[in-house]
């Protein structure tokens, strides 16, 4: 996918103007902080993983990590990371850009629930030099996720 078809839906939904891109990388959480001006958190992070045939993919907050025990009660299998190869076959995108909307129906978006720690969250936006302010209901209306799961540890168990 490319980043005009993301500016195309994002211009139908009046929401063009919360685009940001950058000549430097937003490929990681770090990068993409450090280029929006905000807390690592915000990051609304894609992570893909295999599953079946197709692939799962996450969008959980910046700073958290995934849980393989809620993941495997959640998805009911391991959560094994995509290669670099299947993440733009399954996904449509480059790995360190994947937007989480506009996505194959083999890929199977959910929004991870720490996202709602944040009144404003950054996916990116088809492209590793991107990034969009949406809020959780914005985020949600234009990635058409399968529902909302729990498969993040909290930040605290993360030390």
């Amino acid at each position: 996918m490319t980043i005009e078809k993301v500016k195309a839906l994002l211009a139908e939904a009046g929401l063009l103007d919360r685009l940001h891109e950058f000549d430097e990388s937003t490929a990681t959480v770090d990068l993409a902080a450090a280029a929006l001006g905000v807390d690592p958190d915000q990051i609304a992070k894609t992570l893909g993983f295999y599953h079946g045939e197709g692939a799962v993919l996450v969008v959980a907050a910046g700073k958290r990590r995934v849980d393989n025990r809620k993941f495997k009660d959640q998805f009911g299998c391991k959560a094994r990371m995509l290669s670099g190869e299947d993440t733009e076959r399954l996904t449509g995108n480059a790995a360190g850009g994947v937007c989480p909307f506009l996505v194959p129906p083999e890929a199977e978006v959910w929004l991870d629930v720490s996202l709602r720690d944040h009144d404003t969250v950054y996916p990116a936006a088809g492209s590793a030099h991107s990034g969009i302010a949406l809020s959780c209901a914005e985020l949600e209306s234009l990635a058409k996720p399968a529902g909302w799961c729990d498969v993040c540890k909290p930040l605290e168990a993360q030390a």
